[in-house]
């Protein structure tokens, strides 16, 4: 028997409380939306921008706050030159500006504290920023779920999150970073300096008290098809692999 379907979410105003830049290409903005919103790790909301002709560009971005972090999220949105909205947010934005969001949406991509683990996430570039509301959404719970991140930015200076993933790892809880650079030698001991490959998945792994019980893998759509390939060719059931793409 199929699911019903859910309810369309709403469009609702949203203000800007916020902003920081955390890349040279990716600048964080944080909104608190006009209504009541709650959303689990690994969701998304849709954002809509209304020129004065009427004309309108949506985009989807995926929501890097964790869950407990208050009425306000976080989107860590990528400059896209050819793009239609996040060159308005990167050039025009300011605090205390009012955009037009829904959401969250998504129930596919989604970790709970309660699911448990252990978990490998992959993310490339800003494919990220999902896993890092499942990984902050972990430390605030003071979830024992182990998870290995591997993150691939092209260089040092790309990896969005940096400085936090490395706190976080530099506490060996149970979280362990994997970093890999595609353009750049890699300035960690135990990280890498090329794409992801079906050995880096395996070492990963091993990081693991035993297989994950659930893998998360987001980026682009060639990352997204090369990542989920070298997690199957390492052992990973393709049924417990669940994806997130975004652009071409």
């Amino acid at each position: 028997m199929s699911a019903e379907p859910r309810p369309q979410s709403p469009w609702q105003a949203a203000t800007i409380t916020r902003i920081e830049k955390r890349t040279p290409r990716v600048t964080s903005f944080w909104f608190r939306p006009s209504r009541p919103f709650v959303h689990l790790a690994g969701q998304h909301v849709d954002i809509r921008l209304t020129a004065p002709d009427g004309y309108q560009a949506r985009r989807s971005y995926s929501i890097a706050s964790a869950p407990e972090a208050g009425a306000g999220i976080e989107l860590a949105i990528e400059r896209l030159d050819d793009g239609e909205v996040s060159p308005f947010f990167h050039d025009v934005a300011e605090v205390g500006d009012e955009i037009e969001l829904r959401g969250p949406l998504g129930g596919h991509f989604i970790w709970e504290a309660s699911d448990g683990g252990p978990i490998l996430l992959v993310g490339g570039g800003s494919g990220v920023v999902p896993l890092m509301a499942m990984v902050r959404h972990r430390t605030l719970q003071k979830s024992a779920a182990p998870i290995a991140l591997v993150f691939s930015a092209r260089v040092w200076d790309e990896v969005i999150f940096r400085d936090e993933l490395i706190g976080l790892d530099d506490r060996r809880d149970g979280f362990d970073l994997v970093l890999t650079l595609t353009r750049e030698q890699a300035r960690r001991p135990a990280d890498y300096s090329r794409r992801i490959d079906v050995a880096m998945v395996m070492q990963a792994i091993e990081r693991l008290p035993k297989p994950p019980a659930l893998a998360f893998v987001c980026g682009s759509n060639a990352f997204v098809s090369a990542a989920a390939q070298a997690l199957i060719d390492a052992g990973v059931p393709a049924e417990i692999i669940r994806t997130e793409r975004y652009g071409v």
